[in-house]
C-alpha cells in the first residue's frame, strides 16, 4: 500500500524515445518511429505503478528507456533524484544496482549455457568482489527468496518450467538490493496457473524488500490485483494516469473506457448486462501519428478540435491526470 508520505523515487519528464528510419542506398533518415512521445509521470517510493495498453503502444519501449537500455531522444529521468537522462559508460554502470529488470521471456533471458547460480551470481561478479563462499551464500538466499530448492543450483534453463525459470530471473534481478524494478510484463508467456503464483511473490518481495515496481501489461485484471495506480498508453502517450480505484471505477478517457469494458465480469448476470465499446479501424502507425490526439481516429465521442490539437495531460480535481479535449470541455 502507497504510504501518503511516500516520495518519488523515479521522476520521468517529457520522456521521448524515437528511432530513426531510414531508407535508399545512401540510408537518409527519412522519418522516426515515435515508439514514447513525450511521457511524464512519478513513481513513489514502495508503490507499483502498473503501465497499461495494447500491443505496440510503446509500453516496453518506455520501460526499457527509463531504466537506459536505450538512448533517449529527449526529456529527464531521476532515479532516487540522480539525473540518469545523458549518462554513459561507468556514470551510469554504477547505477545499475540500484534499477533491474524483469523480462518477458524467461527462456529467452536466460543464457542456456550457464547454470542457475552462475545466471543469480552474474550480476554479483560485474559489481562486487566476493569470496567464492560469500557469493555461493548469496545465490542460495536468493534462491531460498524466490522459492527455488538450494539443490538446482548447478542446473540450467531448459531443466525447468516457465515459472521456475521467471524465478532465476527474478533472483537475478535481486541480486545488487536493486531500489526499482521494471517488470516488462513477466507472466504473459507463463501458463495461467503459474502467473498468480509469480504475482504474489513479486507482492511478498516488495514487502520484504521496500520494492518499487513499474509493472507493464495488457492484463488489466492482473494490474487491478497488483497496482497502486495505473498509467494507460496509446500511440506512445499516457492518455490517463489515476489511482486503482479510480481507473477501475470510473475511467475518464475514451480510450480507457473502451479498454476497461473488454474485461470480463465474473458474475453473469453483470456480464450480460455491460456494454461493450467496440473501437473502429486500426491503431496508426506510430511513425505517422494522426494530427491532434493520437486516438481521434478511432474515438467514439471524437470532436473537430481532437483533430486539430493534441490534448494537454492536465489534472482534474480529483487528482488523476487526463489528456483528453472533453475533459476541458
Amino acid at each position: 500500500m502507497l504510504d501518503n508520505q511516500a516520495k518519488p523515487l523515479v521522476r520521468v519528464d517529457g520522456l521521448k524515445m524515437y528511432f530513426p528510419i531510414y531508407r535508399g542506398i545512401l540510408r537518409r533518415k527519412v522519418g522516426d518511429v515515435k515508439a514514447v512521445d513525450d511521457i511524464s509521470f512519478d513513481i513513489f517510493e514502495g508503490e507499483t505503478l502498473g503501465l497499461v495498453g495494447e500491443s505496440g503502444c510503446g509500453k516496453s519501449s518506455a520501460g526499457r528507456a527509463i531504466l537506459r537500455l536505450y538512448d533517449v531522444t529527449a526529456g529527464s529521468i531521476r532515479i532516487d533524484g540522480t539525473e540518469i537522462s545523458h549518462l554513459q559508460g561507468d556514470d551510469l554502470r554504477r547505477l545499475r544496482p540500484q534499477m533491474q529488470m524483469i523480462f518477458q521471456d524467461p527462456q529467452a533471458s536466460l543464457n542456456p549455457r550457464m547454470t542457475v547460480a552462475s545466471i543469480i551470481a552474474e550480476p554479483l561478479d560485474e559489481h562486487q568482489k566476493l569470496s567464492r563462499k560469500a557469493r555461493m551464500m548469496r545465490v542460495f538466499e536468493l534462491m531460498d527468496a524466490v522459492g527455488l530448492n538450494r539443490d538446482f543450483a548447478n542446473r540450467f534453463p531448459h531443466e525447468f518450467s516457465g515459472g521456475q525459470r521467471q524465478r532465476i530471473g527474478i533472483a537475478r534481478a535481486l541480486a545488487l538490493n536493486p531500489k526499482f524494478i521494471v517488470c516488462d510484463e513477466p507472466i504473459a508467456a507463463l501458463d495461467v496457473s503459474i502467473q498468480a503464483q509469480v504475482v504474489n511473490l513479486l507482492e511478498d518481495l516488495q514487502e520484504k524488500f521496500g520494492l518499487t515496481y513499474l509493472f507493464i501489461s495488457h492484463d488489466l485484471s492482473m494490474v487491478r490485483h497488483l497496482a497502486t495506480r495505473v498509467a494507460v498508453m496509446y500511440l506512445g502517450k499516457v492518455v490517463e494516469l489515476a489511482s486503482r480505484e479510480q481507473m477501475y471505477a470510473d475511467p475518464r478517457h475514451p480510450y480507457t473506457q473502451a479498454l476497461l469494458s473488454a474485461v470480463p465480469e465474473p458474475d453473469p448476470s453483470v456480464e450480460n448486462k455491460r456494454e461493450r465499446i467496440i473501437l473502429q479501424g486500426d491503431v496508426p502507425s506510430p511513425s505517422r501519428p494522426p494530427p491532434g490526439c493520437n486516438f481521434s481516429t478511432r474515438c467514439p465521442q471524437v470532436m473537430d478540435i481532437c483533430r486539430r490539437e493534441v490534448p494537454d495531460f492536465i489534472q482534474l480535481a480529483d487528482g488523476r491526470h487526463v489528456a483528453c479535449h472533453l475533459t476541458s470541455q
